[in-house]
């Protein structure tokens, strides 16, 4: 059952990633815009590397990732690779 936030392009869908906030009408999270985000990628950037999403659905994402940092931390630290599964050829 897909359920409303406070942002427009944001939703909750339990039969999606558990639940975590995505992208209306894709399987894209919170979280996934927001690392690129911190990976020193503009905003305006984004769309080049997921261009299934507008600019608006951008800064909607980061601007609910300011209105819930606990809750999107920890989605990114439950979905991160540890560092000694990355093969070493694959680090740069």
């Amino acid at each position: 059952m897909t359920t409303a936030t406070e942002h427009l392009y944001i939703v909750t869908d339990s039969q999606i990633l558990g639940g975590e906030p995505i992208i209306k009408g894709t399987r894209t999270p919170v979280r996934a815009i927001v690392e690129l985000w911190r990976q020193g990628i503009a905003p305006e950037e984004i769309p080049k590397h997921l261009p299934h999403l507008t600019p608006a659905q951008i800064f909607d994402a980061l601007s609910y990732y300011s209105d819930h940092q606990e809750e999107i931390n920890s989605h990114i630290e439950r979905n991160r690779v540890p560092d000694e599964s990355i093969d070493r050829l694959v680090e740069g």
